[in-house]
């Protein structure tokens, strides 16, 4: 390829020639290095190969239908299942997350009269990665199933949160000017459709008013279609053309019922890139990634690789990560230099719960969603019951996904759990999997304060 490049130039001088030799044997090297790049770790850009590094993987068309197996091996692989774009550490040191001087305190919890433990937890829960940090350190650290600290675990939902955490970044910096402004002012494409009139707080506390099927058990639902389209060849267009194809809920005004609603979250990371001019990859890399000091370069599922990526799901990074940025949100949005990047209040407006129809539940009686941040608590004997509560438990907010995904955050306790999972089934609604979740973060509550006293 060098010499056919050669020889369609003439040179007056052999410097000249010289030089250009050097020039097009760069570029071929680039060329060359890219390929074997993406041939070794399977994006372009990803330097270094995550492990365990599977050889066969399960077929995207039928993600929501894995059993547990394939599903442990699809999720610690989707980074390389779809296209994706790489937010990098851009050789930034990392943040040092020390192992605490005392190790987490012996855990038990009760279900139906049943006493459980923490290797009931594992088991229950079907966990492949669970890190706890008290303090910013580390109090347990846990692997599964091949797992290893370099294994990018697909994060299905909790990258809603995450998102709506670079919206806080993306106001601050006056890129976008108000959750009050209608999302048309961003996505002027979606005129004359359902989405007309939504502001973006209403998309992100999932209030749109706008009809959406998010049941994953179904091969007819909205959700699934959308899974479908991601395992096209031209996913963006499908997608696109299904979020822009959903009605209104006839007499319904947005703002009035709560309906979590993937689509939507889509349109949020669309927002997000149409005010920053940035994929989100990009923007968390150059806004966080980079600056907070994280361990591994990660992967966000895009739909066109550099240009638009999938706001709903397809954050991709290491357990170690994951809870950096648990961390990063704990503070309010403070980087290690000390500088806080999110707006004061951001955090509080964040989980402050929408009380809109339906997001208000027994266990929930003042709502349970925010900003694309989750309120769980046990749910109460019935309706006149309060739920049961550990020290400060009610102050945890939760980035939830699918399958067992779960970032836990509790300021008050200076606490944040992060959790793999595989699960059976996707979610059910009061499912034993999401209530066991609850009492197990209470429990450590417990614990470690009764473990601080000694």
């Amino acid at each position: 390829m060098l010499n056919t490049l050669i020889k369609k130039h003439s040179f007056s001088t052999f410097p000249q020639r010289a030089l250009v030799v050097a020039a097009l044997a760069c570029t071929q090297a680039d060329v060359i290095l890219a390929a074997e790049q993406r041939a070794a770790c399977g994006v372009p850009g990803l330097l270094i190969c995550p492990q365990p590094f599977d050889k066969e993987l399960p077929d995207t068309h039928n993600m929501l239908v894995w059993d547990q197996t394939s599903r442990v091996v699809g999720f610690r692989n989707t980074y390389r299942m779809y296209e994706g774009d790489v937010f990098s550490t851009r050789g930034v040191k990392p943040f040092e997350l020390a192992q605490a001087s005392r190790k987490l305190p012996a855990i038990q919890y009760v279900i139906e009269d049943n006493s459980y433990n923490i290797d009931n937890y594992l088991a229950n829960q079907s966990v492949t990665g669970l890190l706890i940090l008290k303090d910013g350190k580390i109090v347990y650290e846990y692997y599964d199933s091949g797992n290893t600290p370099q294994t990018l675990w697909t994060s299905r939902s909790v990258a809603k949160s995450v998102v709506s955490v670079l919206i806080g970044v993306a106001i601050k910096e006056g890129k976008i000017k108000s959750v009050d402004d209608k999302i048309t002012l961003y996505l002027p494409e979606l005129k004359g459709t359902a989405w007309e009139d939504v502001t973006l707080h209403q998309l992100m506390q999932h209030t749109s008013g706008v009809v959406w099927n998010e049941n994953y058990a179904s091969p007819n639902s909205d959700f699934s279609s959308m899974t479908q389209c991601e395992a096209k060849p031209s996913p963006y267009d499908c997608v696109l053309k299904l979020v822009k194809s959903v009605v209104r809920e006839p007499g319904v005004k947005p703002g009035e019922v709560w309906s979590y609603n993937t689509g939507g979250a889509w349109l949020v990371g669309r927002v997000l890139e149409n005010a920053t001019g940035m994929t989100i990859a990009k923007y968390l890399e150059s806004r966080v990634w980079s600056r907070y000091g994280m361990q591994q370069d990660g992967v966000w599922h895009a739909l066109i690789k550099d240009k638009t990526d999938m706001g709903g799901h397809g954050f991709n990074a290491s357990l170690r990560d994951w809870g950096r940025f648990g961390q990063f949100v704990l503070t309010g949005g403070e980087l290690p230099s000390g500088e806080k990047i999110l707006p004061q209040d951001w955090m509080s407006r964040s989980t402050n719960w929408t009380t809109a129809k339906g997001s208000v539940t027994p266990s929930s009686p003042e709502g349970q969603y925010g900003y694309q941040w989750w309120y769980s608590a046990p749910p109460a004997p019935d309706a006149n019951a309060e739920p049961k509560q550990a020290s400060n438990s009610e102050q945890t907010y939760w980035a939830r996904g699918i399958f067992g995904q779960s970032i836990a955050i509790n300021p008050a306790e200076k606490l944040v759990i992060v959790q793999w999972s595989t699960w059976k089934n996707a979610k059910t609604p009061n499912s034993f999997y999401d209530n066991e979740q609850v009492l197990f973060v209470n429990a450590v509550i417990k614990a470690l304060d009764a473990n601080n006293k000694m």
